[in-house]
């Protein structure tokens, strides 16, 4: 049998070289900010003739503004988001779209300030925080029979925060060597990892609750282990067919959503590791009162007889 939670204290060394390594991308590289964070124009336009969203993108990226923010309105709009359009560029672009589409209305038009783009910043960290709070609740709640139930919750949050800083660092190293934007899909598929990162742990956290109550006379760390290992395929296994979906989406679908599909990529991989070789060890060191072997600053306590 695999002996994971045995190697605890070295996987524990590699996770802070890997979180070392993300904090050094992102002060070096850090994000260019994408349309929705920064300021800009939005133009409303109405076409006579049916035009597809598709080829209105790559019409626009042909002029001039290939990282435009593209939205189909019910009622058959576009609204098409761009850097700040000065009289002379608002009127080229449409004269541009004009001549590749035929006639259009302008419905409207506005200039938007980077105080609403930082407002959007600061709705997703706090969105981000209270979810946070959620998971440590929820999951203290569902394990309520285990002993110490809350310190399910909060591996399972600190465990998500290692996932989150691997998805940022990663993606800001991408993004300083290729060029890429900071923008609202990348938010989306890192919220979509989040939620991918706290199943697999609770699954793992569910096997140990499983085996707490059915084996009796083992110690924390070897049925942590063992839980580990029933369900090590089954972690794997999922992250690996996940994985291949993206990839067939970034083959297939195009750079639309490359973002998106580049964070769950990353998200992927971090969360399987996470749940494996962060969440249930540090668990089992916070159970057994490690906390001097793995800060080694820390005195181990006094052993009082």
């Amino acid at each position: 049998m695999f002996n994971i939670i045995g190697k605890r204290f070295k996987f524990f060394a590699l996770s802070g070289l890997l979180v070392l390594v993300c904090a050094v991308s992102l002060a070096v590289f850090g994000f260019k900010p994408g349309i929705e964070f920064s300021s800009g124009s939005m133009l409303t336009i109405r076409f006579e003739q049916t035009v597809d969203i598709g080829d209105l993108r790559d019409e626009l990226s042909n002029i001039g503004y290939p990282g435009a923010v593209i939205q189909s309105t019910s009622s058959g709009d576009f609204q098409i988001r761009t850097t700040t359009l000065v009289d002379d560029a608002r009127d080229n672009l449409k004269q541009a779209l004009v001549s590749r589409f035929g006639a259009l209305t302008e419905e409207g038009f506005t200039n938007i300030e980077q105080t609403v783009s930082q407002q959007t910043v600061r709705t997703v960290i706090i969105a981000m925080a209270v979810t946070a709070l959620g998971i440590v609740i929820y999951v203290t709640f569902a394990f309520r029979k285990m002993p110490r139930p809350v310190r399910y919750g909060v591996c399972s949050v600190v465990a998500m925060v290692f996932d989150i800083v691997m998805v940022l660092g990663i993606f800001s190293l991408l993004a300083g060597l290729l060029d890429w934007e900071f923008n609202l899909m990348f938010i989306t598929g890192l919220l979509a990892v989040i939620g991918y990162s706290i199943n697999d742990k609770i699954v793992i956290f569910d096997r140990i609750r499983e085996n707490t109550r059915r084996t009796s006379g083992l110690d924390f760390a070897t049925l942590v282990n063992r839980s580990l290992v029933e369900t090590l395929t089954r972690s794997i296994v999922t992250g690996i067919c996940t994985l291949f979906t993206i990839v067939a989406l970034m083959l297939f679908v195009g750079s639309t959503i490359t973002n998106f599909l580049v964070a769950l990529l990353i998200g992927i991989i971090a969360g399987t590791y996470s749940s494996i070789l962060v969440a249930a060890p540090l668990l089992v060191i916070w159970q057994n009162g490690e906390w001097h072997r793995l800060l080694p600053w820390l005195k181990k306590p006094a052993n009082h007889n």
